[in-house]
């Protein structure tokens, strides 16, 4: 979603980097300072500035999702945040990610507010700071605060992007292909042959017909695709058309 909805009711004055400032979490420690400063800072190696909560009136319960790019666990206070770091962990330049990043202190045009983004992901081609918000459930205020975020990560040479709704097809792909997380034996030894073929700029279906025994091959293709040995392009749907890459 376009964040420029909120910059109108944003203080952007000449000087906002100086005034406007983050908090952050090293250890048991937190660590303030401006924006401008900010770009110095070593802020990925950081921890969640705040614990998860949860009241009996929420729709949503934190929980953990384990990432197979960083090896261990993350926390996500919904499922729409579950999902977002399911589909970053099929990003293949994926480092890191740290959960609820920093607290930003921003100005608007007639009081300062506070902002907590929901994710900072670390990968080999840049820094991306993240919100996660159903688009139905975003407020006026949220594009404020989703616009003063976007200035942030601009100032530090940061991507940021909100996570509002998925295309249609993603979430099917990523279950189809998460559900091969759990050990699988390859006793006809497919794996070498497929990930060989995949060299040749084949689609999926075609892989999969490489194969002596195709049904088995298409497990072992998701399994492959699960474990970052192959990849598609999950902006289309996944299907024998899909051309499939060596990882």
């Amino acid at each position: 979603m376009s964040v420029e909805a909120g910059k109108a009711g944003l203080d952007l004055d000449e000087d906002w980097p100086s005034r406007w400032t983050v908090m952050w979490k090293t250890g048991s420690e937190q660590v303030s300072c401006s924006v401008r400063e900010l770009i110095r800072a070593p802020l990925v190696d950081g921890d969640p500035i705040r614990h998860f909560s949860w009241r009996r009136e929420q729709g949503h319960r934190p929980g953990l999702q384990f990432m197979v790019s960083t090896g261990r666990h993350h926390g996500a206070e919904s499922l729409e945040e579950a999902r977002l770091l399911l589909a970053l962990d099929f990003a293949g330049d994926l480092v890191d990610v740290v959960s609820q990043p920093l607290r930003l202190r921003f100005g608007t045009v007639d009081k300062r507010r506070n902002h907590t983004p929901d994710f900072l992901a670390v990968t080999r081609s840049g820094i991306w700071l993240i919100d996660v918000r159903p688009e139905p459930l975003i407020k006026e205020e949220d594009r404020e605060s989703f616009a003063a975020a976007a200035e942030v990560a601009l100032a530090c040479g940061w991507h940021y992007v909100v996570a509002a709704r998925w295309r249609d097809h993603v979430l099917a792909a990523l279950d189809a292909l998460s559900s091969r997380r759990r050990p699988l034996s390859d006793p006809l030894g497919l794996r070498p042959g497929l990930v060989e073929s995949a060299r040749q700029g084949l689609t999926f279906g075609e892989l999969a017909a490489t194969a002596a025994y195709e049904p088995l091959a298409r497990a072992q293709l998701l399994h492959l695709l699960w474990h970052r040995r192959l990849g598609v392009n999950l902006a289309e749907p996944l299907g024998d058309c899909s051309p499939v890459v060596v990882a």
